[in-house]
């Protein structure tokens, strides 16, 4: 078969096809990703053909914010409804489909919330299978998002979908734990549950904690930084900071030595020798966590965000703090009590016993095998 692997936006959406697409490949399947055009090196780094769905353009640093700005939880909202499912989407359905129409796939394959994909799909009457990359849900709710999709369905002259069944109405995978989600917006029941990776070993020889604190890869801000690492560095612990693309660590100032800063680390190396993380409650860092049995210090900053920091209190895994008020004396007391908290350490391991018991993403190939298969009868 011939694969074409989707998504729209940044690494947090790519990164949860690359197990999937790695399984296609390694069963000798043809796989291709197409994201927008400043991603491909991205996706050439992860050992895949890349096509762009835009032109690159450049970023905005997020440093340049300078402070942390209030979240806004209906801005996201109406970001979400705006900029994916109505601008993002008819950019996408137009790129995907011209790009299908030469590479001729036999499946597609989407991030959760690459709508586009999902009208191309229909469109050319492919199967199209979706990646979740929200792992609490609740931010992409269907009601949101219907108003900009039916009318692009109805520019695409596809017939009416009054209850969105084009967003799961074929295979769904999910890179998370089924506890993780939550119970209010249940996931459908075909979907397939599986673990990206298999977490390494922890480093159980006795050293002093490692604390790693990371902001992501998008609302990085030296100011929330600053009052972050003024905290950790006050505490007894090695501390690992990944800054990204955004900030420059010398903006970060002189730091003692027991503080390491760098652009990017991959997780999997580093969550092993680590005892707690600090982050944003993105997806992917909390499910790296989590995966290791590790608990959090949460900062949520927008979109999804608070959804998985909610569920992390509900599961009892974290702590959470206010980004705009926080203050360096909250960070380490907080962080010197989950250290402490061995209720917060135990539901942390509940949850990483949960995730590593879920099948490889190898099992997902023969998934796609058949959903191609099936809508060719």
């Amino acid at each position: 078969m011939r694969i074409l692997f989707t998504f729209i936006g940044g690494s947090g959406h790519f990164r949860p096809l690359i197990p999937v697409a790695r399984a296609a490949r390694d069963a000798g399947h043809t796989v291709a990703v197409a994201g927008a055009g400043g991603r491909g090196p991205e996706i050439v780094a992860a050992g895949f053909t890349a096509f762009a769905t835009s032109e690159p353009r450049g970023r905005t640093r997020a440093a340049d914010r300078g402070t942390v700005r209030t979240p806004d939880p209906e801005a996201d909202v109406r970001q979400l409804a705006e900029g994916f499912a109505r601008r993002g989407a008819r950019r996408h359905a137009a790129a995907v489909l011209e790009l299908a129409r030469a590479w001729k796939p036999d499946v597609l394959v989407r991030d959760e919330v690459d709508f586009g994909t999902a009208i191309a799909a229909e469109t050319l009457t492919l199967p199209c299978a979706t990646v979740l990359v929200l792992a609490a849900g609740g931010f992409l709710r269907k009601e949101v998002v219907a108003a900009p999709l039916h009318e692009l369905r109805s520019a695409y002259g596809l017939p009416p979908d009054p209850e969105l069944a084009m967003l799961d109405r074929h295979l769904v995978l999910s890179p998370f734990p089924p506890s993780f989600r939550d119970p209010r917006f249940p996931l459908p029941a075909h979907t397939f549950s599986f673990r990206p990776a298999t977490a390494g070993p922890a480093d159980t020889a006795p050293r002093t904690p490692t604390v790693y604190f990371t902001l992501g890869t998008v609302n990085n801000t030296a100011d929330l930084f600053s009052r972050v690492l003024a905290g950790l560095q006050e505490l007894p612990v090695n501390v690992v900071v990944t800054v990204g693309e955004s900030v420059d660590p010398a903006a970060l100032g002189p730091l003692p030595d027991h503080v390491r800063v760098q652009r990017f680390i991959p997780q999997e190396l580093l969550l092993p020798r680590c005892d707690l993380v600090v982050s944003h409650a993105g997806s992917g860092t909390v499910m790296g966590a989590l995966a290791h049995g590790l608990p959090s210090v949460l900062i949520p900053l927008g979109a999804d965000q608070p959804y998985n920091a909610r569920r992390c209190l509900d599961l009892g895994t974290a702590r959470v703090l206010d980004p705009v008020t926080v203050t360096s004396e909250e960070v380490r007391a907080t962080v010197s009590a989950v250290l402490a908290d061995r209720d917060c350490r135990r539901a942390a391991g509940r949850v990483a016993e949960e995730v590593n018991a879920l099948p490889g993403p190898e099992r997902t190939a023969p998934l796609l095998e058949g959903l191609h298969r099936w809508t060719a009868q």
